[in-house]
């Protein structure tokens, strides 16, 4: 009784080291010009600004795109979006030479960067924008430049990005 004990706890330790068979997030995609806004439907290159991306472990192999990076905010916390998010990337404004059109590379998984919201910068609606930088350091002097508070991924207020009428 007490070998299957300890069999029984290995397995069970090997189990929980096991990662399950999960795989890594797919890696960031470059915008095409396919790619269309999730809300608006309009092609991302029509709108200047950061733009986002998200990838469901549903279609892996599809990104949702979005013209502000807002708006992929926004379908993290809409109930009627899916919930199965395997990443979310945004476009490192430090790293972006051209605000109008990011470059590619520019890409930073959006859990990872600090966002400055409330600056005098607009997204691609014109709208307000959670505006990414991949190291606090280049949010912080964007923020001197521009305004705004500096928050991570999680502490971007519902309210900035869907409204206070939603």
């Amino acid at each position: 009784m007490r070998r299957l004990s300890v069999w029984l706890l290995a397995g069970l330790l090997l189990a929980a080291c096991h990662d399950g068979g999960a795989t890594a997030p797919p890696p960031p995609r470059e915008v095409g010009g396919a790619a269309s806004g999730r809300y608006c439907g309009m092609p991302l290159a029509e709108h200047p600004g950061p733009k986002a991306q998200i990838f469901l472990k549903s279609a892996p192999d599809k990104p949702v795109w979005f013209v502000s990076v807002s708006d992929a905010v926004a379908f993290t916390l809409l109930p009627e979006e899916p919930k199965d998010v395997a990443a979310i990337y945004v476009n490192d404004m430090a790293r972006a030479a051209n605000w109008d059109q990011p470059e590619a590379g520019t890409w930073v998984e959006a859990r990872q960067a600090w966002f400055v919201i409330g600056s005098r910068r607009k997204g691609g609606m014109g709208a307000p924008e959670a505006i990414p930088f991949g190291e606090e350091k280049a949010a912080a002097a964007f923020r001197e430049a521009q305004g705004g508070q500096i928050v991570r991924f999680a502490g971007i207020p519902a309210d900035y990005v869907l409204g206070n009428d939603k």
